[in-house]
């Protein structure tokens, strides 16, 4: 009941922050629809069509239909497509928006698996895109990353004219890489088919609806403030970034869908939360935790081989997501208050 709750509260928020008159009678195709982000926009599209009965249609395309079924269970506006990204056949389904939030996120498969990275968002983003444009779609928006940028050495602002200095040959570019080449297929697909597509490139989002066992690291001090253990970093934590709830990713996905420029690219973060990865284990130790938990370094040079990015300082400007009239609502402490009571609801949940 506490995890409905909180994502209930969270799909609210994005129906307040965007309008979704827009989408009423359409069909939107989603990736990744049982993924975090996913999640939260399938939930907020429902939402709308509960309360304002908005006859709004979805497509997912998912691996996993019992998965799917187990998250949206009983509703009649829900098709699925079961199919690998990879393996997706574009088709004419009468689609007015698609979304393709689908993407490899472990760091350690970034290493590990790094061919398959690649393989998984350059092919998949191909299908997608042929799909928008075999469907003739009115917007189309493809997430992306902030590691595009590489990694910058100062905390000067990051526009989304800037350059990056991405090393192709260190293994773990496969992601940044492979992102680059799907930004530029969009570039590609917009000015030879006229697919009205848009890029955001988000910075690292999270909230209600991060499961107990998730690996990366807001998740793990999570954890460790829900089981009163010390939060121990294996670098020295100087990477510095800013954060974004995960209400506010999904709003700012849906403002570009409907208010962004065609093969444009737009950073999507919090300003305010920029700060490096010690002093976010340090707030959480000392403001969300009362203290009560400490922050122990135990840097062993091992970072690189478990997929942890170089030390980079990601400054993100969201200028030009800003005048679309987005804004961001949540700062780092509820962030991180608000994921740590869904995660223990979770965790209860399981143990029952």
């Amino acid at each position: 009941m506490m995890k409905q709750r909180m994502l209930n509260e969270d799909a609210a928020a994005v129906l307040e922050a965007v309008s979704f008159e827009a989408f009423r009678g359409s069909k939107v195709f989603i990736t990744g629809g049982t993924g975090l982000i996913g999640q939260l926009l399938v939930r907020s599209f429902l939402k709308y069509n509960e309360e304002q009965q908005g006859n709004i249609r979805l497509v997912l395309a998912v691996r996993n239909r019992e998965k799917a079924e187990r998250l949206f269970p009983g509703h009649d506006e829900i098709a699925y497509i079961i199919s690998d990204i990879r393996e997706l056949e574009p088709e004419n389904c009468w689609i007015d928006f698609v979304i393709h939030c689908a993407s490899p996120t472990s760091s350690r498969d970034f290493v590990q698996r790094p061919l398959e990275t690649i393989l998984t968002a350059v092919e998949g983003t191909k299908n997608v895109l042929e799909l928008a444009r075999v469907n003739n779609v009115r917007s189309m928006v493809f997430l992306s990353t902030m590691e595009v940028y590489g990694t910058p050495s100062d905390d000067r602002k990051i526009t989304e004219t800037s350059g990056t200095d991405l090393d192709t040959m260190a293994v773990r570019s496969s992601y940044p890489e492979s992102k680059r080449l799907c930004e530029a297929m969009c570039a590609a697909y917009c000015s030879e088919y006229g697919v009205p597509v848009k890029v955001l490139r988000l910075t690292q989002t999270f909230g209600p609806g991060v499961a107990y066992d998730d690996g990366r690291v807001f998740a793990e001090m999570s954890r460790c403030a829900i089981e009163k253990k010390d939060i121990v970093l294996k670098t020295k934590g100087d990477t510095k970034r800013s954060y974004l709830y995960l209400a506010d990713a999904v709003s700012a996905i849906l403002t570009v869908l409907l208010k962004g420029s065609d093969k444009e690219a737009y950073n999507a973060a919090n300003e305010d939360t920029y700060c490096s990865i010690l002093e976010m284990a340090q707030m959480v130790a000392e403001d969300v935790c009362g203290g009560r938990i400490n922050v122990v370094v135990q840097a062993d040079g091992q970072s690189a081989a478990l997929g942890y990015a170089p030390v980079l300082h990601m400054n993100l400007s969201v200028r030009k997501l800003m005048d679309l009239g987005w804004r961001p609502t949540l700062g780092l402490p509820d962030m991180f208050r608000k994921t740590i009571q869904y995660m223990q609801a979770d965790r209860d949940e399981e143990n029952q």
